[in-house]
């Protein structure tokens, strides 16, 4: 959604009011979070100390998004993993990998839209969206050993490994529990190769 014109420049003030330079007015959070989903691109500068501090007003974006009432996009296992990540040899892979990440699901959003909307209308989930969730798993599965492949030679192997896994079971008929075992069980490898660096 990036644009070739030049970012809109916010500027946040002692006073934590934030203003928008290219309207001339002051802006709250959730307009900036309107900014962001509108595909407009900003940065925001300390406007006394001339510091970019977009990264940290994003990120409270995203935490009074989450604060909000049935809004919670990141699971609580994920955010501690991430917390794992701070400090971590592999620390520096993560960055890469969450973009790759949501590049691909922001490319792919329009078709699994699609698929769940046909899986789950009637408002009942049947065999048609268990078979949408694993065709969406082996999609990151492969999405996933991809960037490792890319970023860490030697987790590929195991990535890998874990997929064929993934694609013969889900091959077999196997229900969601091995899924999520063998999901399980990769995640344990990942852990293991990460705290043997």
């Amino acid at each position: 959604m990036a644009s070739d014109k030049e970012p809109t420049v916010i500027k946040k003030y002692a006073n934590r009011r934030l203003y928008h330079t290219g309207t001339s007015s002051y802006v709250t959070l959730e307009d900036l979070a309107g900014l962001v989903r509108g595909g407009e691109d900003f940065v925001v500068y300390d406007a006394k100390s001339g510091e970019d501090i977009t990264r940290s007003v994003l990120a409270q974006i995203i935490f009074d998004e989450e604060a909000k009432d049935g809004q919670n996009l990141l699971p609580i296992a994920f955010l501690r993993q991430l917390i794992r990540f701070y400090g971590d040899s592999m620390s520096a892979l993560v960055p890469r990998y969450l973009e790759f990440s949501m590049d691909s699901l922001t490319k792919d959003q329009g078709q699994f839209r699609e698929q769940m909307t046909k899986a789950f209308s009637g408002g009942a989930i049947g065999g048609g969206a268990l078979d949408a969730i694993q065709a969406q798993t082996r999609a990151n599965m492969t999405m996933f050993t991809e960037a490792f492949r890319l970023f860490n030679p030697f987790a590929a192997a195991a990535a890998a490994k874990a997929q064929e896994t993934s694609t013969a079971s889900a091959a077999k008929g196997d229900d969601l529990g091995d899924l999520k075992r063998e999901l399980g069980e990769m995640r344990e490898r990942l852990d293991k190769l990460a705290k043997g660096k």
